[in-house]
């Protein structure tokens, strides 16, 4: 992707994110800056320029960027506003709109950006709020329309959530999906489904965990000692449907039953779990669930990945040694 030009139309937190993430991985960004901002508009915009090259020289710091490329990633960013706008934008290859999550302001900005780039230039909205559907009709052209949805903060977290609409071509997908991993992302695929992934799945955990607190089932410093220790960093090795086939779904099955019973349908097993179960695909055991399993190397399998769990307990200072422990009575 070095040599491509990509627009960001939004100047906040996830525009300026994004456009280090860009320049990080060597492609050209202008940021657009689309609000009237009078006489602040200068200063505004050198405080966008600021907040990148920040982003930027923490990766110097953390050792991700050598300190003499520093200089050269940042002026990979530009800033400017509507009127300058212009020529950045005609000659983009790509377009994320990155302005603020309601409704009318992002259709504005997405009728502005179609008037401004070339008839197929894939136009991506990073919306966490809406479907790209229900955006769809600000442009005449949702064939090259899909959202790509960054997790903050965009310059740091690997994965996007790309959602195409009914009517998003194929290649417009590709070329989105392409870009993302030449920038060192990580973009996974996802139907115009309320929540998308991430948020759907964290928006019930978060809740359940604010439950117990109410609850008095734990203090909030234990249940987040909880969930760094024991929840985030096995799931950090296997996604939560791998998990299910790891235990086996009839365990989940069984558990959700009980919890159901005591605390609610929320708890109500899945039906897809229930017909893995009574068909045979309950995980490794069967050699089938959600995944496929082949007998003769799933032993393999549960050697690496329990050495990707050690891996993982390593880097957070989790990993229990021997020689920690005192044989002395």
């Amino acid at each position: 992707m070095t040599g491509r030009h990509v627009a960001v139309v939004g100047a906040g937190r996830m525009g300026q994110g994004i456009a280090a993430a860009l320049a990080f991985g060597n492609v050209s960004v202008t940021v657009v800056d689309l609000r009237d901002r009078g006489a602040d508009a200068a200063a505004y915009r050198d405080g966008v320029r600021t907040a990148v090259r920040q982003a930027l020289a923490h990766k110097v710091t953390l050792g991700l960027l050598a300190v003499e490329d520093l200089d050269d990633v940042a002026a990979l960013v530009t800033v400017v506003g509507e009127v300058d706008a212009l020529g950045p934008m005609a000659g983009a290859d790509l377009v994320f709109e990155a302005v603020p999550e309601v409704a009318e302001i992002k259709r504005d900005a997405l009728t502005w950006i179609e008037a401004m780039v070339g008839d197929t230039v894939p136009i991506a909205s990073t919306t966490s709020s809406f479907l790209v559907d229900e955006l769809a009709g600000a442009l005449s052209t949702p064939e090259r329309f899909l959202n790509a949805h960054w997790l903050n903060p965009a310059d740091l977290m690997p994965l996007v959530e790309v959602a195409p609409g009914t009517a998003t071509g194929r290649g417009v997908v590709d070329a989105t999906r392409d870009l993302l991993v030449a920038v060192g992302k990580v973009p996974v695929v996802c139907a115009p489904s309320p929540g998308y992934i991430v948020p759907r799945l964290q928006a019930l955990v978060m809740n359940e965990a604010a439950r117990m607190v109410d609850e008095g089932v734990a203090g909030a410093e234990d249940i987040d000692t909880a969930v760094r220790i024991g929840f985030g960093s096995r799931f950090a090795v296997l996604g939560l449907l791998e998990f299910i086939d790891w235990g086996g779904c009839d365990t989940l099955f069984h558990a959700s039953n009980y919890l159901r019973g005591e605390l609610g349908e929320r708890f109500a097993p899945a039906p897809l779990v229930e017909s893995n179960m009574t068909s045979g695909r309950r995980g490794i055991s069967d050699g089938a669930g959600f995944y496929e399993f082949d007998p003769a190397t799933v032993a393999d399998y549960r050697a690496q990945r329990i050495a990707d769990f050690a891996r993982v307990l390593d880097a957070v200072g989790r990993l229990a040694r021997h020689e920690e422990f005192s044989t002395a009575d």
